[in-house]
């Protein structure tokens, strides 16, 4: 058996995603994270904008150029997903049928945003599979942003969809719709972390997805310029609220990101020497350090190790082995 099917006996497995969610919104800055993400490889997602990126009136135009970029050979490794209008938006039908319609298989995810029940989404997901299917994609993920009082309260509810696999906090969206209440200053540092009703809501939206094994992605910094804003945003949302995945709106923004979510190179040799140890014990208890560690720690080890590997570090050796279970006890 491989070391997953032993350590989670069955339970799901929870989802892991590249850390960070780049966004574009223009052909030029689109094609400009294309080549980025050629570049550097699959560490971070694409997704191309039709709510915010689409001019007024060019909109129809829009959505076929993300869907003839999605079918460029540019995604070379389909990792790019688009964020269509909302679905009560006279644009969200024309978006299905071209984007979903026209690239449904080379689409990572759809981002719906404006969501206000699990209602919402569930009507959603059945209109994307109306296109997806005839296209040959069946479950097309669905990423949806929590940004609405409805949202959040179903927040729960949404995230125990089998075809959602990350919820995404839309901040200014949020503030926004209290109309004053909460003051500008929380969709930023520091308020985005102190204010009590946005903490509350970042820390609903992160509990239902760690119930049901989803990806909790934090919502965007607007500070372009200062790299380091966007780091100790990233580090706290991670650190502090259990966030998993963070968006990007500038490319300067992707590798600070991505760097706050990755183990530290200690964290990931601490994880190899556990597990291979646990393996070379069969999966029993091991005493490491003075410390005891058992299948409940193991898997805590074993992320450790999935997310250093979806960040593009190298794996040691024996953790290599063992994450491709070439590992046995009896060739240690």
């Amino acid at each position: 058996m491989h070391p997953s099917e032993i350590l989670f006996q069955g339970k799901r497995q929870p989802l892991l995603l590249p850390a960070c969610d780049h966004y574009a919104g223009s052909e030029k800055l689109m094609r400009k994270s294309m080549a980025l993400q050629q570049d550097l490889g699959p560490l971070f997602d694409i997704t191309f904008d039709c709510e915010d990126g689409a001019a007024t009136g060019a909109e129809q135009e829009h959505a076929q150029l993300v869907a003839a970029l999605l079918n460029d050979e540019g995604n070379r490794h389909a990792r790019i997903g688009a964020r269509l209008h909302d679905s009560d938006s006279v644009h969200f039908a024309s978006d299905l049928a071209t984007i979903v319609g026209g690239a449904a298989r080379r689409l990572a995810y759809i981002v719906l945003p404006k969501a206000d029940s699990v209602g919402d989404v569930l009507r959603a997901i059945e209109l994307i599979n109306e296109h997806a299917l005839p296209a040959g994609r069946a479950a097309l993920p669905l990423h949806v942003l929590i940004e609405t009082h409805g949202a959040l309260r179903d927040a729960f509810a949404i995230a125990a969809l089998p075809q959602v696999e990350c919820l995404s906090f839309g901040i200014m969206d949020f503030v926004s719709a209290h109309y004053g209440a909460i003051p500008g200053s929380a969709m930023r540092t520091p308020g985005q972390f102190t204010h009590p009703l946005v903490v509350r809501a970042k820390l609903e939206m992160v509990a239902a997805c760690h119930a049901y094994g989803k990806v909790a992605s934090h919502n965007v910094t607007t500070e372009i310029k200062d790299t380091s804003v966007v780091a100790n945003d990233a580090q706290r949302a991670g650190a502090e609220f259990g966030f998993t995945r963070m968006w990007s709106i500038h490319p300067d923004q992707i590798k600070p990101i991505i760097k706050a979510f990755t183990p530290r190179v200690s964290e990931l040799h601490e994880a190899s020497s556990i597990l291979v140890e646990a393996a070379n014990a069969q999966w029993g208890p091991i005493a490491q350090n003075g410390r005891l560690h058992d299948r409940a720690s193991y898997r805590y080890y074993w992320t450790v190790l999935q997310r250093a590997r979806l960040a593009g570090l190298a794996l040691p050796d024996a953790a290599a082995a063992l994450v491709n279970h070439d590992h046995s006890p009896e060739s240690s």
